[in-house]
C-alpha cells in the first residue's frame, strides 16, 4: 500500500472518471465501479472472501458492497430481472461504500472497534 493520501487521490480520480460513464450508461459502468470499490476495500484491509469480515463489526460495509456486486453480476449476465432501479441501487451502494472508505478511513487503516461509525 502506498501513502494513504495518495490512495485516496487515486480513488477519487478514478471515481470522477467513471461519473460520465455512470450518467450515460450506468449498467455498462457497473463492472468498472465494482472493480474500483473492491480494490479500495482490499487496499484498506477488507478480505471480501472471509466469512469473519462479512459477519464482523463492519459487516454493513461488506454487505452493501456484496449486494451491489450481486446486481452487477446479474446485469453482466444479461438477466432480465434487473431493472433500472436495481442498477441505480447498485450504484448508490457502491457510492456509499466508496464514501465510507474515503471519509471514515482516511488513514487507509481499518479500526475494528465496537463503536465504529456505521455505513450511512
Amino acid at each position: 500500500m502506498t501513502e494513504p493520501g495518495v490512495d485516496r487521490h487515486e480513488w477519487e480520480s478514478e471515481m470522477q472518471a467513471l461519473e460520465d460513464q455512470l450518467s450515460e450508461n450506468p449498467a455498462e459502468a457497473l463492472p468498472e465501479l465494482d472493480t474500483l470499490v473492491a480494490r479500495m476495500l482490499e487496499e484498506v484491509g477488507y478480505d471480501l472472501d472471509d466469512a469473519v469480515a462479512i459477519e464482523g463489526e463492519e459487516r454493513e460495509v461488506v454487505s452493501e458492497f456484496l449486494a451491489a456486486r450481486e446486481i452487477t453480476e446479474a446485469a453482466e449476465r444479461g438477466s432480465e430481472e434487473i431493472s433500472p432501479g436495481d442498477v441505480g441501487a447498485a450504484i448508490n451502494g457502491y457510492r456509499a461504500v466508496f464514501d465510507y472508505v474515503v471519509t471514515a478511513r482516511p488513514t487507509g487503516e481499518i479500526a475494528h472497534e465496537p463503536d465504529d461509525e456505521p455505513l450511512p
